[in-house]
């Protein structure tokens, strides 16, 4: 079973190319529609939980400084640079 937990590929290892440095970690995704994910997520006002659906939710497993309210101008600034590499 592959384990989806770092900035590399789950089958070769390799590091992930949509990445970018942020606040001192790196900020990553495997495709757009993740980075859509993201950007959706952190640029909320409000992130009201729907269902309970445990802990196993992706953005429920993101770290603590990508979900902290006071890092939103700057992880959102990194997702619009790495939007940019898809470009």
């Amino acid at each position: 079973m592959p384990e989806f937990s770092g900035p590399n590929d789950t089958y070769f290892g390799l590091p992930l190319w949509i990445s970018i440095e942020c606040r001192g970690r790196v900020l990553w995704a495997y495709n757009a529609e993740h980075l859509d994910l993201l950007e959706a997520y952190v640029s909320a006002r409000l992130r009201e939980r729907g269902q309970y659906m445990g802990s196993q939710t992706l953005v429920e497993r993101l770290p603590a400084w990508i979900k902290d309210g006071k890092h939103r101008a700057e992880v959102l600034d990194a997702i619009g640079q790495l939007r940019a590499l898809l470009a």
